[in-house]
């Protein structure tokens, strides 16, 4: 390792970590619906008319629209819905994936290894989780084994989360990770043709840099997520030097 990586790596609190491997134990299916079972939240409405109605909710009723859908079949496995955390007029908003296990248990996101490593990057760009800093993810329940969520998942939690963006109405998005860029930018392209380059979700400036989980299994790549943030920080900046009216 060269000495201008290891600089990196202490400016993100990093430091090689060997663990042994756990057995894989499977992908668990979700859990059937039993026959003739009913739900006690509202029925799965069509997609236009769940985004007619979500786009008008408040933070409130979209908290408890979130803890109560059954739009797809992840309702089916989850314990807790993870629904986003916060500063809720955050200039600052982190897109990840899906929840993993840890997080289905606590129902707030990126509370595990992955979510350690994200606090260490924004401590080394001078960011704190929940102080000007909102973090959210493509999709509010856990897909079963942490598998990439489907595109129907993903279509089902979307009218959510662009919710939340319009409340939040942050300065600049960060897409953590390949699932988040491509579903963010509605196309299919890899990490290494977004990084580097300011795209757009529905006006709102957007980079796209690594997920910390893959960051916890690629040391090399902690050192190019580094020049990620540092872009990162340079488009905040400039971004906050514009006057409101022109934005």
């Amino acid at each position: 390792m060269t000495a201008r990586r290891r600089e990196m790596m202490r400016e993100l609190g990093l430091a090689p970590r060997w663990r042994l491997r756990a057995k894989s134990k499977g992908v668990a299916p979700l859990p059937p619906i039993p026959a003739g079972s009913t739900s006690t939240t509202e029925p799965a409405l069509a997609l236009d008319e769940r985004t007619t109605q979500i786009i008008r909710m408040d933070w409130p009723q979209l908290k408890e629209s979130v803890a109560g859908c059954v739009a797809c079949p992840l309702h089916r496995g989850r314990n807790k819905t993870v629904f986003g955390v916060g500063d809720e007029s955050a200039s600052w908003l982190f897109v990840g994936e899906g929840p993993g296990a840890e997080e289905d248990l606590k129902g707030e996101p990126f509370v595990g290894q992955a979510g350690k490593l994200l606090d260490n990057m924004l401590a080394a760009i001078k960011l704190k989780r929940g102080k000007d800093v909102y973090i959210a993810n493509i999709v509010k329940c856990r897909p079963p084994g942490n598998r990439t969520p489907e595109s129907l998942e993903a279509a089902q939690c979307e009218p959510y989360l662009h919710r939340q963006i319009e409340l939040i109405k942050p300065k600049l998005i960060v897409a953590l990770g390949k699932v988040a860029a491509v579903n963010l930018l509605r196309r299919e392209a890899s990490i290494a043709s977004l990084r580097g380059k300011v795209h757009e979700y529905r006006g709102t400036p957007l980079i796209v840099t690594y997920h910390p989980a893959y960051l916890l299994r690629n040391l090399p790549g902690k050192a190019e997520a580094w020049v990620d943030l540092c872009f990162a920080v340079d488009t905040m900046r400039g971004l906050k030097s514009v006057p409101a009216a022109a934005i």
